[in-house]
């Protein structure tokens, strides 16, 4: 049988042989060897939790501990049934009733007793209570430990497979110690089960020894309580080492050595200790009747071993002197990994003065938090997976800054100042407070005292928290900069995510008509006018038809928006009205005529006059009419969108064909004209 097969079924066989051990007599030799197998078993356990670094590195402790006092038990059984049918259990009960106590039964039952009491009394009770309180501490850490996690992977300071494997192992430490509370217990109920048998087998055997046999009642108590004495010592001294093995793991601490060069380390971390503690011990010898040897012996030892340590300190002090001294010949501390980590850019990051460092600490309104719901929120909208947002603070920032960079440079800046919320409407100047103004949409707006929110709320003002006032301005950053952080990796996983339920999609297009690049541009292009890229396979389907006829850019962009159909016009329609402002036919034909096409993608031509009067119009009646959209023929509709962005960049442009692709209700609301705007009536 393999190694790995016969791991497979080793515990098995052992636990059904436990219970075979229960029922079935067994001879004295094989009652030899297993009483040995369990003496090794116990030492075996005890210097394995001595040498773990941490106590999950022997997380089937408590499992083993059930079955080593299940095993115990039986061979408590065994033994019985031998000492009280033969009068006699083999080799090793009878040395440990003769030769480990002198056969002398008083001597057997006080040592018997002593063991008992070292067990139940100090290592049992005290292993006890340290896994009942463990447990609960460690319950009670794991909201704490998770949101760390969380924190460490929204920061960008851990990967996902990082934080997935932190996260499984702060939910296996509350496992383990959980299962060592109920553990512990089964130590408990070993020691008490060890006093009622051992009482149970000196009474049955001089019962059986002076009604059966016919011996003197001296004769029977000697034989059996000896024997008694002898199977109990084999059973406790097992059943101490496992108890010493338990109080033991749930003692260990956070290191991350074995528990011998822990010791060694931190009790030899004090020189003046061991001087004292060895001066100590020689002084004691002057004592009179005291030994003189081993108090000399002891002191000399811990005076040498103070010397050894200053020795060692003093050659690490060098060391360290000489190697900083060579780094600041060579002028650098910094390794080349450390030089890559500074010199890398996040995706995503916000900076914040020192006096917001308090909303990460955590809490209802921790950034934290929100900015991973936000993640999820946008993943769920754009179709894309957000990058992980790093927030550091910056000292250079003036106070109450916090500062928004996409790719390292700066994308966003304002101010939460603390103590206060921003409160938006048309009532501020009842208020008292700071004026501003609200970093997303430009509005007036004034920070206010947190005391007064409710008097604000009262007054029919908006009043946002600070924390959401961040989150919603890198809602807005993340959302006009979705192109940039659409990596080509993650079209890559996003492509795998559609291969799987759409493969056919993804063949007929991959490699053969287009490369990740060229996909990554029509995505990033998509993005860029705010469409939502959700729906993959049907972008891919469409890209598979026009990249047969042309790779030209603006052309695929426009075919993926074609099979997205009424999709564009989901959260553009409200009360299923469809608010629009069209361009006037002549100023239209206009454009047609003007329209150039070029290696960046095409461009309208005209007097700039005109293009000035066009640019005020749409800027115009963009900000006068907010959920509207521009409509445009099809041939126009990217030039126009490229003139129309720096002027009103959430301001969507649809063809006319787009604009008709839901059934819904058209209402005009502005005309665009050369020189003169107008208005529906």
């Amino acid at each position: 049988m393999k190694t790995k097969n016969l791991s497979l079924v080793a515990v098995p066989l052992a636990v059904v042989g436990i219970v075979l051990l229960l029922v079935v007599p067994v001879p004295a030799w094989v009652l030899d060897t297993l009483i040995t197998v369990n003496i090794i078993l116990a030492i075996v356990v005890l210097l394995t939790t001595m040498f773990a670094r941490k106590p999950l590195d022997f997380s089937v402790f408590p499992s083993l501990l059930l079955i080593a006092t299940l095993f115990r038990l039986g061979l408590n059984v065994a033994s019985t049934r031998l000492v009280l049918g033969q009068g006699y259990a083999g080799q090793v009960v009878d040395t440990f009733g003769h030769v480990a106590v002198g056969g002398n039964i008083i001597i057997g039952a006080v040592v018997f007793l002593i063991l008992v009491v070292i067990q139940f009394v100090v290592v049992t009770k005290g292993a006890e209570r340290v896994a009942e309180v463990g447990a609960r501490f460690t319950l009670d850490a794991m909201p704490g430990k998770q949101m760390a996690i969380d924190a460490d992977l929204n920061s960008g300071l851990i990967t996902d497979a990082q934080a997935r494997e932190r996260r499984a192992e702060v939910a296996a430490e509350a496992d383990f110690y959980g299962a060592m509370d109920g553990a512990s217990k089964f130590v408990k109920g070993d020691a008490i089960a060890g006093v009622l048998i051992i009482v149970i087998n000196v009474i049955g055997g001089i019962g059986i020894g002076m009604l059966q046999n016919g011996m003197p009642i001296l004769d029977a108590m000697n034989k059996y309580t000896i024997l008694t004495i002898g199977d109990g010592l084999t059973a406790q001294i097992p059943a101490l080492l496992m108890a010493v093995s338990t109080g033991m793991i749930v003692t260990r601490s956070g290191a991350e050595t074995d528990m011998g060069s822990t010791a060694s380390a931190q009790l030899s971390q004090s020189r003046m200790a061991l001087i004292i503690a060895g001066c100590a011990a020689i002084a004691l010898c002057l004592i009179p009747g005291m030994p003189k040897i081993p108090f000399l012996l002891v002191g000399g030892l811990l005076i040498w071993g103070a010397r050894r340590i200053k020795t060692t300190a003093s050659k690490k002090l060098a060391d360290e002197k000489a190697r900083a001294v060579a780094e600041k010949t060579t002028g650098t501390t910094d390794t080349t990994e450390d030089l890559l980590a500074h010199m890398r850019v996040h995706p995503l990051e916000i900076q914040l003065a020192a006096d917001l460092i308090d909303i990460v600490s955590g809490g209802s309104d921790d950034l934290l938090g929100r900015v991973r719901a936000l993640r999820r929120k946008l993943a769920m909208d754009l179709g894309i997976v957000v990058p992980p947002v790093r927030t550091r603070d910056n000292g250079d920032l003036p106070p109450s800054t916090y500062v928004i960079r996409v790719s390292g440079v700066e994308a966003g800046r304002g101010s939460a100042p603390r103590g206060r919320v921003l409160a938006l409407g048309d009532n501020l100047k009842s208020l008292s407070g700071t004026d501003t103004i609200e970093p997303v949409f430009g509005l007036a707006a004034k920070w206010i005292p947190t005391e007064m929110r409710h008097a604000a709320e009262m007054a029919g003002v908006t009043v946002i928290d600070r924390v959401s006032v961040v989150v919603t301005h890198l809602s807005s950053v993340i959302t006009n900069n979705a192109g940039r952080l659409l990596t080509r990796e993650d079209v890559r996983v996003l492509t795998d995510g559609v291969k799987k339920v759409n493969p056919s999609a993804v063949e007929e297009l991959i490699p053969s008509l287009m490369s990740l690049a060229e996909i990554q541009r029509v995505l990033q292009g998509l993005l860029a006018e705010r469409v939502p890229i959700n729906d993959l396979g049907r972008i891919y389907e469409a890209l598979t038809l026009r990249a047969k006829v042309s790779l030209e850019p603006e052309g695929l962009i426009e075919a993926a928006r074609q099979s997205l159909g009424a999709a564009l016009l989901d959260k553009l329609i409200d009360d299923n009205k469809l608010r629009v402002i069209t361009i006037a036919p002549d100023l239209e034909q206009a454009m047609l005529e003007g329209l150039r096409h070029g290696e960046l993608g095409s461009h309208i031509v005209l007097d700039p006059n005109a293009l000035e009067n066009i640019l005020n119009e749409i800027r115009s009646l963009a900000q006068g009419h907010e959920g509207a959209v521009l409509v445009c023929a099809p041939q126009l509709r990217p030039a126009v969108r490229r003139l129309a962005a720096p002027q009103a960049p959430a301001l969507p442009v649809l063809s006319y064909t787009e604009a008709t692709a839901a059934a819904a209700t058209i209402e005009t609301i502005g005309v665009i004209r050369v020189g003169t705007t107008i208005l529906a009536a």
